[in-house]
């Protein structure tokens, strides 16, 4: 039977601090360089092809694909030193794989577009300055969509499925546990009443994501919104650093999902995969 490449959905970390040694992010850092590597098998001949990698930092009204054969690097984060604005990644794109991606989406009616121009932005060259430093894979940078609907997400992550028998890993670039800035800047996290919240709604999360009969998946995250603790952990317009996870979700297929945690500002940040 021919391997499956691995669907990762991870916790990038916070702008490019994870980068510059930030000590809050060291453990997200330290799962970045270590862990996810040895899922994708970074080094050996069963290394990815490609990478798609669906960024809650790009967010459009149709699913677009980044197409270039090379694209520049944005730097979509501000007030930080002047390194974090030299850093490069000089991966490549690919036009092949970019074309099997829209082929995908557009057999199942999801419109996709082509982007020659965009950046790759920091949810994905952080991570993967950190995950493949080598930069010899190819890298297609896919966008979450502004409508926010789980179902779409879901289906997206269907669509890409099949390219995971090309060996082409799909990773989900955002922040599933806890996005809310206003929160996170406040210090809730060293809060007990708000952990102790923020850890049921960890554990909605890994309900959902660790179903494994596929429709079952489908149905909890199409009510995602109704979990308790749901606008607390990602508000109202704010849920583009849940939905790299849905997109996962679609493409893993049948299967339980394996995870880890990292901490961060005073909670576990989750990460999920499939193999």
């Amino acid at each position: 039977m021919t391997r499956l490449a691995p669907v990762i959905s991870i916790s990038h970390g916070g702008g490019p601090m994870p980068l510059l040694g930030d000590p809050s992010q060291a453990a997200i850092a330290k799962s970045l360089r270590t862990k996810v590597p040895a899922i994708l098998k970074i080094g050996t001949a069963e290394q990815p092809r490609a990478i798609v990698l669906v960024t809650a930092h790009w967010s459009t009204d149709v699913p677009t694909i980044s197409s270039a054969e090379k694209h520049e690097l944005l730097y979509d984060y501000y007030g930080f030193p002047p390194e974090a604005y030299e850093l490069k990644y000089d991966a490549p794109g690919s036009p092949e794989v970019a074309e099997l991606v829209g082929g995908a989406l557009e057999a199942k009616g999801l419109n996709p577009r082509k982007d020659l121009s965009r950046g790759w932005d920091h949810g994905v060259f952080i991570p993967l300055t950190l995950i493949h430093p080598a930069a010899t894979i190819p890298i297609i940078q896919l966008s979450v969509l502004r409508s926010a609907s789980p179902s779409t997400h879901f289906a997206i992550g269907q669509a890409l499925a099949p390219l995971r028998e090309q060996n082409i890993a799909i990773i989900g670039s955002g922040f599933a546990s806890f996005h809310n800035l206003r929160l996170m800047f406040s210090g809730a996290g060293q809060d007990p009443s708000f952990r102790a919240r923020n850890a049921a709604w960890s554990r909605q999360v890994a309900d959902a994501t660790t179903t494994e009969d596929v429709e079952q998946r489908k149905a909890k995250f199409d009510g995602w919104r109704k979990w308790e603790g749901a606008f607390d952990m990602h508000p109202r317009g704010g849920e583009e650093h849940f939905l790299p996870l849905v997109v996962c979700a679609g493409a893993a297929g049948e299967g339980k999902a394996k995870s880890w945690s990292d901490e961060m500002v005073g909670m576990d940040m989750w990460s999920f995969y499939w193999e």
